[in-house]
């Protein structure tokens, strides 16, 4: 215990005599940080976005003009045959006209001048989660492909694994990014720390030649290091929970009328604290390799 007190008492003084290089080692871990937990921000949103889509994900099954009500019997038979919608409704044209109407009022005026209805009948199938699985939707649909009366069939499902897709193409990149900022700022941290060292060696010099043990030699730089990756990692949060709060404030709205993403959730406690013990990690990693630099007796 007293070799900690000693260790955290020495680098909290070190830090204060050279508080410009210490605060370039906070910087850089802050943004090292940051890089990794906005991304665990976004991903969190992101799935929260992708779940409520998955709950109203449809089929859409579009009709041609001359569909007869045997065509779209049949049609209807084969969604429900399929076990995975958990309701379909028939969306007339003049229906359809309507939400276009109501979902486009710039646009409303426009349609509402042509001859004819452009807009073709549809039957919309609520996909099941638990059971719509990508095979099960693509089988249903290449069974409605060239059917009598179907004109086109647009799948939620298969938009949304191209999207899933994609956001494991943008977690391997993050994670890839994270890792080097990583290494970055470690060896910041060694950079500054193995500075404090050069400025104490006549001290060290001195603690060796009485006889002091190595942990009390090389424990003050592994401290300060632990320190200054801890700060960053705050630093971090904070940056994070100001950026989040100021999209919520400004953004909030607009999402969830457009694509409906109910407010912006943060880090949990349990991830907020693991970004800081990373946080302590990389500087105990860049504090440990300016201590090595250290020779002991």
């Amino acid at each position: 215990m007293n070799a900690l007190r000693y260790s955290l008492e020495e680098a909290w003084a070190s830090l204060k005599r050279r508080r410009r290089a210490s605060l370039t080692a906070i910087i850089t871990i802050a943004a090292a940080m940051a890089i990794p937990g906005g991304f665990t921000v976004a991903m969190r949103n992101a799935n929260r976005l992708m779940a409520g889509w998955e709950q109203s994900a449809e089929l859409s099954v579009f009709l041609r003009g001359d569909a007869t009500p045997d065509q779209v019997s049949a049609i209807e038979q084969l969604i429900d045959a399929s076990g995975i919608a958990t309701r379909r409704t028939f969306v007339s044209r003049a229906e359809a006209l309507r939400r276009f109407r109501s979902d486009f009022p710039d646009l409303g005026a426009a349609a509402a001048s042509l001859d004819e209805n452009p807009l073709p009948a549809s039957i919309e199938a609520r996909l099941n989660p638990s059971r719509a699985g990508r095979e099960d939707v693509d089988r249903l649909v290449s069974r409605l492909n060239g059917r009598p009366g179907v004109a086109d069939i647009r799948a939620d499902r298969t938009w949304l694994a191209r999207i899933m897709a994609l956001m494991r193409m943008v977690r391997a990149l993050a994670i890839t990014i994270a890792a080097l900022l990583a290494l970055a700022a470690a060896f910041t941290v060694a950079n500054v720390v193995r500075l404090a060292a050069v400025a104490r060696t006549q001290e060290i010099e001195i603690m060796q030649l009485v006889g002091a043990p190595a942990v009390y030699v090389r424990g003050p730089f592994v401290a300060e290091g632990v320190i200054q990756g801890g700060a960053g990692a705050l630093l971090a949060l904070i940056l994070l929970a100001a950026g989040l709060f100021g999209l919520q404030l400004r953004y909030a709205p607009v999402l969830a009328e457009t694509i409906g993403l109910a407010g912006f959730s943060f880090l949990t406690p349990t991830l907020a604290l693991a970004l800081v013990l990373g946080g302590m990690v990389i500087g105990c990693a860049g504090g440990y390799i300016a201590a090595r630099g250290v020779r002991t007796t």
